[in-house]
């Protein structure tokens, strides 16, 4: 296998900023060194050198050997090529699929198991339109205006992420959920005028889904329990919950029925003051109209 080196050019780790494996998440090391074990093991009995197989695969011998080490995690294409030239019969392709998985935070795939169980979700969100509403234009604004900047590959990683949890919409059975928007944020003409108006429209789409309860709470509403920061309550089949609100117990999620309690009472207090379901659908068809 002879590959001019000069000719082609190889990926590098600079290509593929955000790859890297998280050291603290003990299942995503788990997943990407297993993958990297089976990919050596294969190279080897192709008599391959790491220089050569990398070159066959478009990538540096130095990431070839740190994905085999697992401490980078493969793209969804290198497993592809590497399955094609090490004639894995498809094996090593479909790796991807519990691959892909640890692209996500470890905080974002622990609250999607959460959120995938509950039967029961209640969001409270201040300042931005919850994640779990926001489409692929709006959370790619709000994502890519942090500072300092994430890479591009990690603003479609983290997006990706956040798109994933919106699978709980499409669970059979329904899960009950509800939300609470402050004025201002809908108001916020995130991405632009076109990207805003979209996440307007599909607000009304889950706005009237049969399992959803969606309400706005107008600016000049009086003070409420929320003005500290989001909060949010998941109920699960057995009765037990998890509760978790920015302004009360440090922000840590909450499993004790009495500090669940005192959320239960803010978030019930916060949704009697919102204006109604139809209410709020009513408003935001007015901010649709206002353009």
């Amino acid at each position: 296998m002879s590959v001019d080196s000069e000719a082609v050019r190889l990926r590098s780790e600079a290509d593929e900023p955000g790859w890297e494996v998280d050291p603290d998440d003990e299942w995503g090391v788990a997943v990407i060194t297993t993958v990297g074990r089976q990919l050596r093991l294969r190279r080897e009995a192709a008599g391959l050198r790491a220089g050569d197989f990398g070159r066959a695969v478009g990538y540096s011998e130095d990431m070839v050997y740190k994905i085999e080490a697992g401490k980078r995690i493969p793209r969804q294409e290198f497993l592809t090529a590497a399955d094609e030239v090490l004639g894995a019969g498809g094996l090593l392709a479909a790796s991807w699929e519990e691959v892909k998985k640890v692209r996500y935070p470890k905080k974002v795939r622990e609250l999607a198991k959460l959120e995938a169980q509950a039967v029961e979700i209640g969001v409270y969100e201040c300042n931005i339109i919850a994640g779990l509403l926001q489409t692929p234009d709006h959370a790619r604004a709000v994502i890519g205006a942090a500072q300092p900047p994430y890479s591009p590959e990690d603003v479609e990683r983290m997006v990706a992420a956040r798109l994933s949890r919106q699978s709980v919409f499409d669970r059979d059975p329904a899960p009950s959920l509800h939300f609470v928007l402050e004025e201002a944020p809908l108001r916020r003409q995130v991405g632009g005028t076109m990207v805003w108006r979209q996440q307007l429209e599909r607000l009304l789409e889950v706005g009237r889904l049969r399992n959803v309860t969606l309400q706005v709470m107008p600016t000049n509403s009086e003070p409420h329990p929320g003005l500290d920061g989001r909060i949010e309550l998941l109920k699960f089949p057995d009765g037990t919950a998890v509760g978790r609100s920015d302004g009360a117990f440090n922000g840590r999620p909450i499993h004790e029925p009495k500090h669940l309690r005192i959320l239960e009472l803010r978030y019930g207090t916060i949704r009697a003051q919102a204006l109604s379901p139809r209410e709020s659908l009513a408003f935001i068809e007015h901010l649709l109209g206002e353009t």
